[in-house]
């Protein structure tokens, strides 16, 4: 979870390339999978960002690690969040990222999101936030890591799980 260290501090996400085999066209924060040659989950999410967008790990300083979460196809995705210098110059892996773009961690304070009718996830209850943003609609996994994190920064109390 990349945040631009500026005045008003900004998200950075990519919309992921329509030949992707998962997720073709979703809104989502650079990452990926596991490789047998990364020491951890640390390194797996510095490389994968720098191979997606060109973030070199020497623009970011790790502030830590979120709790994990499941996927719809139940992957573990642990999430890290880093504060990346201002001056990053980003480029998209055309293979996997159809766009990389910003939005400030403010609108993500001020919208409510929307929130579907609850489903099953692996037997728990849960609403599916949804955010718009643009012409962008952030949502699944990666609209519950923007809550997740705003929840634990700034209490921000947005329930998503069903009691």
């Amino acid at each position: 979870m990349p945040l631009v260290d500026v005045p008003d501090p900004q998200i950075i996400l990519t919309v992921r390339s329509n030949s992707m085999p998962t997720h073709a066209g979703e809104v989502a924060f650079p990452g990926g999978k596991r490789d047998p040659g990364d020491k951890d989950l640390l390194m797996t999410a510095l490389r994968e960002s720098e191979e997606e967008v060109g973030l070199s790990p020497d623009y970011v300083d790790v502030l830590g690690q979120l709790s994990p979460l499941a996927s719809r196809y139940g992957m573990k995705v642990t999430p890290f969040v880093g504060i990346v210098r201002p001056d990053v110059e980003l480029q998209a892996e055309p293979g996997e990222i159809d766009t990389i773009f910003q939005v400030p961690l403010q609108f993500f304070l001020d919208e409510i999101p929307e929130l579907s009718s609850p489903i099953d996830v692996f037997g728990r209850q849960f609403r599916i936030p949804s955010y718009y943003y643009e012409d962008k609609r952030i949502w699944g996994l990666t609209a519950f890591m923007i809550l997740d994190l705003i929840n634990h920064v700034y209490d921000a109390g947005i329930e998503f799980e069903v009691k």
